[in-house]
């Protein structure tokens, strides 16, 4: 329990506070920095003690993030402690299978910063706890859940599986998918199963990447090679879920070949390192993501296919959203969990939520299949938007893949709360 037992005690005197979060991922601990940054007096509900989320060895899980999720990360904080074991995205190449033509994207076409980051989950998971630490207004409490929440008009009333009772004018559900407080609120989803699973594992190889990503899309769903510090890249495997089960049960040496199959020899010879990972991948969008002073963040608020990397950065972009609305609010004075500033919150987020949803899955769906006709037409899609000079189309794809497209919140521009 960190900075707990001072500040809080028994139902007799319950702990006051402007936003109560559950849920202390990555989405949920940065939301909860954000605004504990601006001085806004947070509690951070987490159901696994400090201890599991930053002592955790190395465990072959990554993160993408885009070069606006790094702006937003940088605004509050967080980002400095991560830097150090981040590696540069300076070039993406996307492919077709075994197709001659394939979609080139080279950081220097947009500037001098790199297209994105990729980070092992655990120095994320060990950043946010760092600047946790730094921020007097942000009281943390774990491990702990929430046994009861009520949520009136004026307000809510939290009891905790450790006895302490919260009162807060907002609740943030940062719980993942399949949100506990999502179902309680009544609020439904749309769910769909792609029968496929992704198979995520580190692979260590002879030749240096170069900051290069590269995508290939195969009959059976994208194989993504992301590069990691050292000679290292993490890989993450769309596979039909009847062929992943194989595939990760077969012997190390056996794996790694049918790895190195679709790999290619490119960076040389390959080796997995660490634990190989398969979950199934399934699209989940609520119908709303407000509720009675309850928002819906992270992927509590959308679940979208990997294919792109772009699930967290989703959730970081509804971090800087409604941290800036509470931010301005608490400044006017003004209640951070009324209906209209949730409201607002949800028409912010309602675009981007659905657009690269639809995105995922019409490029999942697109890719995802050897027919004849559609790979023709896709190859020659790839083709058109690789030509230079840099075409209209082109420039959308690289700003979304940067995660700069559209308005943007003060975090985005490199402003501060």
């Amino acid at each position: 329990m960190t900075r707990a037992t001072a500040a809080l005690s028994s139902a007799d005197t319950p702990r006051i506070c402007d936003i109560l979060v559950i849920g202390g991922g990555l989405a949920g601990s940065s939301f909860a920095i954000a605004c504990a940054s601006a001085g806004i007096d947070v509690v951070l509900v987490d159901r696994l003690a400090p201890v599991a989320r930053t002592a955790e060895p190395f465990d072959g899980k990554t993160y993408a993030i885009a070069y606006g999720s790094k702006r937003i990360l940088d605004g509050i904080g967080l980002w400095q402690h991560a830097a150090p074991e981040a590696q540069p995205i300076l070039e993406i190449r996307v492919a077709d299978n075994n197709a001659p033509l394939f979609l080139h994207y080279d950081h220097r076409e947009v500037g001098d910063d790199p297209l994105g980051w990729i980070v092992e989950s655990r120095w994320l998971r060990q950043a946010a706890y760092d600047r946790i630490k730094q921020l007097p207004s942000l009281t943390q409490i774990a491990p702990a859940t929430a046994t009861s929440i009520v949520r009136q008009r004026d307000g809510v009333t939290a009891t905790l599986s450790t006895g302490q009772v919260i009162k807060a004018r907002l609740l943030v559900s940062a719980e993942g998918r399949g949100s506990t407080l999502r179902q309680e609120a009544g609020i439904r989803a749309i769910k769909h199963d792609y029968g496929q699973d992704g198979i995520v594992c580190t692979v260590a190889h002879e030749q240096p990447h170069r900051g290069i990503a590269v995508e290939h899309f195969m009959p059976s769903g994208p194989f993504a090679i992301l590069p990691m510090t050292g000679d290292r890249s993490s890989i993450v495997w769309t596979e039909r879920t009847a062929i992943s089960a194989r595939m990760v049960a077969l012997p190390r040496p056996k794996f790694d070949r049918e790895v190195a199959q679709r790999f290619g020899d490119f960076l040389g010879a390959t080796e997995t390192v660490g634990p190989i990972y398969r979950y199934p991948l399934s699209i989940e969008l609520p119908e709303r993501i407000i509720d009675r002073r309850l928002a819906l963040l992270g992927d509590a608020a959308h679940g979208v296919h990997p294919i792109a990397g772009q699930g967290l950065n989703l959730g970081i972009r509804d971090v800087a959203v409604l941290a800036e609305l509470v931010v301005d609010a608490r400044r006017l004075g003004l209640d951070p969990g009324s209906a209209d500033l949730l409201a607002r919150y949800q028409r912010a987020r309602r675009f981007d939520i659905l657009a690269l949803s639809a995105v995922t899955d019409v490029m999942n769906r697109l890719f995802s299949n050897d027919i004849a006709p559609i790979r023709a037409i896709r190859d020659i899609g790839l083709a058109l938007v690789n030509t230079r000079p840099m075409t209209p189309v082109r420039k959308l794809l690289m700003q979304h893949a940067m995660g700069v497209l559209g308005k943007q919140p003060r975090l985005t521009r490199g402003l501060s709360l």
